[in-house]
């Protein structure tokens, strides 16, 4: 059965749509210094390969600004500017040719300002997301609220009727926290407020082992809710870390399929087979097939065909041997030293490529 999605306007960022029936897509940034090009170039090119569909640049300065031009040259996937406080850096971001910008409209301002940055982001059709972080809340709803549900999407709300008063709805909006139960409490709170498409993730949510945890919580709580139109997930490391999770968690909830979905049981003490090192080679080897294809590593005979008798393909250990099936009907047997081999060739022919 599949996950109802919220209703959401589709909006274009670059050659692709976030909301609507767009699929849900995933999200990284850099953590180069935007003013070294080929470094940020690199990287973002890295994270294309992994796939990432949107990337995040910061924009702390002018020279930075003025980058983004070189950068796009030499990218192919949609460019964000991260923009704070300054309005004179999201217009040169814009004018350098970005696809999209992070700004909160409240911050950079007075009214003529967000107007300058509202007018030029209408000309070149560029979309503006919000990003309220439970960090840096408004003084004002923090004294009302504290960090609550209610503190994020109020400053959210007010974010967003600066940009409704200018006669501007190319928004999509972000509410994050490294709380994940605020994170989702706030999100479901303004999704009866609007029907802007909702950039989902948990800020600040670790290192790559917990932060992994953390995020795939989050995001697969908001995302089994309807709520998700594109999402990040932060972690401390290298950004194509992230990726490769987003890609885990969307491909978990049957929202989009990226290759080889593997299954792999823990083991127990029926096991003859070195299950670890077998299920770790496999997956390795599988990893650039793009085929969507359940391959199953399952430890003994007792329990493998039946339990995953809805892989494509898989293994049931035995000793010093596995049985190969198929839908869980067996279709033959196949020495130790012959496994890999032999899940390698019938994946091949599964994927159209002997």
């Amino acid at each position: 059965m599949g996950i109802k999605r919220r209703k959401t306007k589709k909006i274009r960022c670059g050659d692709l749509f976030i909301g609507g029936d767009s699929p849900i897509s995933i999200q990284s940034m850099t953590n180069t210094d935007t003013r070294d090009i080929k470094k940020t170039v690199t990287q973002i090119k890295r994270l294309q390969e992994s796939g990432c569909e949107i990337v995040r640049i910061a924009i702390p300065d002018m020279e930075a600004a003025m980058a983004v031009e070189k950068i796009k040259r030499e990218i192919s996937i949609p460019l964000v500017a991260d923009i704070h406080f300054d309005y004179r850096l999201a217009l040169k971001s814009i004018e350098s040719g970005v696809d999209k910008l992070r700004i909160n409209p409240g911050n950079i301002g007075d009214k003529e300002r967000i107007k300058k940055v509202v007018c030029k982001a209408k000309e070149r059709e560029i979309p503006i997301r919000i990003g309220v972080n439970a960090g840096s809340l408004e003084k004002k709803i923090l004294e009302k609220h504290g960090v609550t549900p209610k503190a994020l999407v109020e400053s959210a709300m007010s974010h967003i009727r600066i940009l409704e008063d200018l006669n501007y709805d190319k928004i999509i909006v972000a509410l994050k926290a490294s709380n994940v139960k605020l994170t989702f409490d706030a999100y479901n709170l303004l999704s009866e407020k609007v029907d802007y498409p909702f950039h989902i993730g948990i800020t600040e949510a670790g290192t790559v082992w917990r932060g992994t945890i953390k995020s795939s919580i989050g995001i697969g709580a908001l995302l089994l809710n309807g709520l998700g139109d594109t999402l990040r997930v932060s972690l401390t490391g290298d950004p194509t870390q992230e990726v490769k999770v987003a890609k885990e968690i969307l491909q978990s909830l049957n929202i989009r399929s990226f290759g080889i979905n593997f299954i792999s049981c823990p083991t127990c003490g029926r096991c003859q087979i070195d299950l670890e090192k077998f299920a770790k080679e496999i997956e390795d080897r599988l990893r650039d097939i793009r085929a969507p294809l359940t391959i199953a590593v399952m430890g003994c005979a007792v329990n493998g065909p039946g339990e995953a008798r809805e892989a494509d393909l898989g293994i049931a250990g035995g000793k010093n041997s596995a049985l190969l099936f198929k839908k869980g009907k067996i279709i033959r047997k196949v020495p130790q030293d012959e496994i890999i081999d032999a899940v390698l060739e019938e994946v091949k022919k599964l994927d159209g490529n002997d």
